[in-house]
């Protein structure tokens, strides 16, 4: 998945930091700090000599209860900065909620707007399809003044979720290409600290919208919290850490203060690893029964892939009933894709797996005949190999419509390591449907 942000484009299978420069007085870790026009450019110069491929430049504070300002004392404080650095060829977003804002610093050099207010306003939305910038729509519960004075949901994850689905589809119907648009579930925007934890625990439920996903953790007071860390300038090792485990869960960019912090805690995120899993053999009557007697064991395979050492099951797809392919004579299966994030190489994967299934009484006397559990290595990070014992990605991945279906369901525009793109375009057997 590429995220194009006007003459700028990133591969969101590999994260991108994204340097947070307030210029304002009031923001809540830093306000003050880079006010002058001198201390901001330096500032943002050496962010990006740290690591941070975009720099993010705002000009009005939205820490919980800050009042607003005219467009004219926020484009004062940011236009020329903005100028500046995309003057240096560093690509630039523009932090705001004001289509003013918004479209004269496009007009100076930047790149992307990020817009707290997820682009609610029509008038930012026509600046939005009048220009060929990257776009960040950001979910937030009411306004900066008032978001929390009782931030309510009944499933956090879904609602955020959902509002960010139809934002961006509203765009994409006023002509704003998808491959513009990124996602920010507004961590501490409109939500509690355990609200907000909830949510960024579950970023890969966003990942399955198809759009790059924004993760802004840092000195949040989620994070605060969830360390016992008070005050706000001392939470940056904790906010890399909760950086590093955004992008396993899928974040594509993370927007943090401390660059340098988060560039060394990221050089710890593992490779993933895509796996099909498959059966199709159980020892029970209807076939009810049996579906139910394979979802069974299938979840037993999964629950063995939690088992692996320094590794971790990031999602997993629907189960769907598929046709046998290949091998026609033989009772339906139930597949399903896992997610995994590990630091095990692929050939210790595909030994661990083996061993899972040899648990599950996985017999190999036919190839692509029945059995209780077959666990299948589709793609590995950046790894691509062909010889007797694996080849990667796994070369009949674009055929099986029991593959196709559920790595899209978790991983829509997923593209493997060798540069495919996965697509149903290709699928001619193993037709399947979600149970």
């Amino acid at each position: 998945m590429i995220w194009r942000c006007g003459k700028y484009s990133f591969d969101s299978r590999m994260p991108v930091i994204m340097g947070i420069l307030n210029v304002t007085p009031d923001s809540f870790s830093d306000g003050g700090q880079h006010n002058a026009i001198e201390d901001a450019l330096a500032y943002a110069k050496r962010m990006a000599d740290e690591g941070a491929l975009i720099i993010d430049v705002g000009g009005e504070s939205t820490r919980p209860g800050a009042a607003e300002v005219s467009s004219e004392e926020e484009l004062a404080r940011t236009v020329e900065v903005v100028r500046a650095l995309a003057a240096e060829e560093i690509c630039v977003s523009i932090d705001t909620r004001k289509p003013q804002v918004a479209r004269a610093c496009v007009e100076a050099g930047a790149s992307i707007i990020n817009d707290v207010s997820g682009f609610r306003d029509p008038a930012m939305v026509g600046v939005a399809a009048s220009c060929d910038a990257g776009l960040v729509v950001m979910h937030m519960q009411g306004e900066p003044g008032t978001m929390q004075d009782n931030p309510t949901y009944n499933d956090v994850v879904a609602e955020v979720r959902d509002y960010l689905r139809d934002q961006a589809s509203m765009l994409q119907k006023a002509g704003v290409a998808a491959e513009r648009i990124a996602i920010d579930p507004g961590p501490g925007f409109g939500k509690t600290p355990q609200q907000t934890l909830e949510l960024m625990r579950n970023l890969q439920e966003l990942v399955h919208l198809g759009y790059p996903v924004v993760a802004a953790p840092s000195r949040k007071r989620y994070v605060g919290e969830a360390y016992g860390i008070e005050n706000a300038a001392d939470r940056d090792e904790a906010s890399a850490t909760e950086a590093l485990m955004a992008c396993e869960l899928g974040a594509s960019v993370v927007r943090m203060h401390n660059v340098a912090a988060t560039a060394a805690m990221l050089e710890h995120l593992r490779p993933y690893c895509v796996l099909a899993l498959g059966a199709n053999v159980a020892l029970v009557g209807t076939d009810d029964e049996v579906q139910e007697a394979l979802i069974a064991q299938l979840n037993q395979a999964i629950a063995g892939l939690c088992t692996l050492p320094d590794s971790q099951l990031i999602d997993a797809s629907s189960f769907y009933e598929s046709e046998p392919a290949y091998v026609e004579d033989q009772a339906k299966f139930v597949n399903a894709v896992a997610l995994l994030r590990t630091s095990l190489a692929p050939r210790d994967v595909l030994r661990a797996i083996h061993a899972i299934e040899d648990s599950l009484g996985r017999t190999r006397t036919l190839r692509n005949g029945p059995r209780t559990c077959d666990i299948d290595i589709l793609d590995y990070q950046l790894y691509v190999s062909n010889d007797d014992e694996l080849t990667l990605p796994h070369p009949r991945i674009l055929e099986r419509d029991f593959v196709v279906k559920p790595l899209l369901e978790i991983l829509p525009k997923h593209v493997l390591s060798d540069g495919t793109l996965v697509t149903s375009d290709h699928v001619t057997l193993g037709w399947a449907h979600k149970i």
